[in-house]
């Protein structure tokens, strides 16, 4: 890319919300230029290599697709990438206030009193999400009383269990790396309506966690780029935004661009590191203020042959007292190496940062020993990526809103800014948070922006 460059777009990220905007601007026959801080494509989706192998990888970020997720279904088969299921054969496992249970159907055999009370709190939230409009959470009946309290306030009056409560911390957790203590209660039902309810949020076969992308979710981001050829440059974080009525100025690693409109393709809090000249609305600032980002650990840990599915064992485990809450079976399609991916999420996450990496592998080895027996200790490769310490991600699976932030400033979030429009799951209605409210929100920038380069 020359030191300056005139174009009528400049996308900021290169993650599946900055390039499937870019592409849709292509598309219409406007020059686009993506300008990407990291030297890769693809934001929080990110293929590690598994050493050993010849080239096979599992994801380091966001990897699973599920039923209703349509766009970006419709984005794998136009990119000719395929999927397969996630390992869904066998029995599962849950740890819940003490109490294992092995179990082989949708609900564990726990506490009848703690499955009931689980059930009938599910019911009432279910309920009330729906009642949440996607594109105006704020203007949902009551609203200013759900915003107005945390999740975890919201549960406490409609569980009646140590149990129930222990079961949606760990639920918590898992969908938003977060605790139910940190995010608005309306927040949380906006994101359960978004994702089609509880039990398709936290569910395998028939749920958010189905499939997999042949290859590594990342091929997604790298075929996009690919397509867009020269219009996507990698290693220029973007520091300053000018703007006014007519366009913006982009200042990015010593080089200006110069565009008619800008996308911001980037979470909020990342959004908000950006010095925009003039200073940007008081409520879109207040906004980014209070939407912070979750907090995750992925380890994924390798083993020569996936041994717990000769014990009849689907890989799938959770518990709400191990630090790794949550394990799926990651292992590729051929079936080997076996792999199992878990995860330290909101404050499990914090906790285990601040150990060094040989200890932090010691308790993930730890966890998976006392789910799986003696021999998940014998791992013959351990991969792990800390979210939060990434410098332009600084947590993830997202950006979730504190309390009273929706009801106040929650009209901010995809509104456009003079020429500047803002894109990223975040900003999603529909999956929000996950790879499909990207590209959801990245079609709805690059319209924005085709719409007003045509005025």
């Amino acid at each position: 890319m020359p030191d300056s460059a005139d174009v009528d777009a400049v996308v900021v990220g290169a993650g599946l919300a900055g390039l499937v905007a870019a592409r849709d601007i292509a598309a219409a026959g406007h020059d686009v230029l993506v300008a990407e801080a990291r030297d890769r494509v693809g934001g929080r989706v990110l293929n590690a290599a598994l050493p050993g192998t010849s080239g096979e990888v599992v994801e380091a970020g966001g990897q699973w697709v599920g039923p209703g997720q349509d766009r970006i279904a419709g984005l794998i088969k136009e990119l000719g990438l395929a999927t397969f299921p996630t390992y869904d054969t066998g029995d599962k496992l849950a740890e819940l206030r003490g109490a294992r249970a092995r179990y082989g159907g949708r609900i564990p055999r726990l506490n009848p009193a703690v499955l009931a009370d689980i059930g009938q709190a599910q019911l009432r939230l279910d309920r009330a999400a729906r009642r949440v409009p996607l594109d105006a959470p704020w203007s949902a009946p009551g609203a200013a009383r759900l915003d107005g309290q945390t999740f975890a306030t919201w549960l406490a009056r409609r569980t009646a269990t140590a149990g129930g409560q222990a079961f949606w911390r760990l639920v918590t957790e898992a969908v938003w790396s977060a605790e139910p203590g940190d995010m608005s209660a309306l927040w949380a039902h906006f994101y359960i309506h978004s994702g089609g309810g509880v039990d398709s949020l936290i569910g395998t076969s028939g749920g958010a966690q189905q499939d997999r992308v042949v290859g590594g979710s990342q091929r997604i981001a790298l075929e996009l780029a690919a397509r867009l050829g020269g219009r996507v440059a990698t290693g220029l974080p973007v520091r300053e935004i000018a703007w006014d009525a007519g366009g913006v100025v982009v200042s990015a690693g010593g080089r200006q661009v110069r565009a008619r409109r800008a996308v911001l393709a980037v979470p909020p809090p990342l959004a908000a590191r950006v010095r925009f000249d003039p200073g940007l609305p008081a409520e879109r600032d207040q906004l980014t203020q209070r939407m912070p980002m979750g907090w995750v650990i992925k380890v994924n840990v390798l083993y020569d042959e996936p041994f717990w599915r000769a014990d009849g064992l689907s890989g799938q485990a959770n518990s709400d007292v191990r630090p790794l809450g949550t394990v799926f079976d990651n292992t590729p399609p051929a079936g080997r190496p076996g792999v199992l991916v878990g995860f330290f999420e909101g404050a499990h996450a914090q906790a285990a940062a601040r150990l060094g990496q040989p200890e932090r592998r010691d308790l993930a080895l730890a966890d998976l020993a006392g789910y799986f027996g003696p021999r998940a200790r014998k791992a013959a490769g351990y991969l792990e990526l800390d979210w939060a310490a990434e410098e332009y991600s600084r947590g993830c699976y997202g950006a979730f809103a504190a309390p009273g932030t929706l009801t106040r400033y929650g009209r901010s979030l995809r509104a456009p800014v003079g020429p500047i429009h803002w894109a990223g799951t975040e900003t999603a209605t529909r999956w929000a948070g996950y790879m499909d409210g990207a590209a959801e929100s990245g079609e709805r920038a690059a319209a924005e922006v085709v719409a007003a380069l045509a005025g």
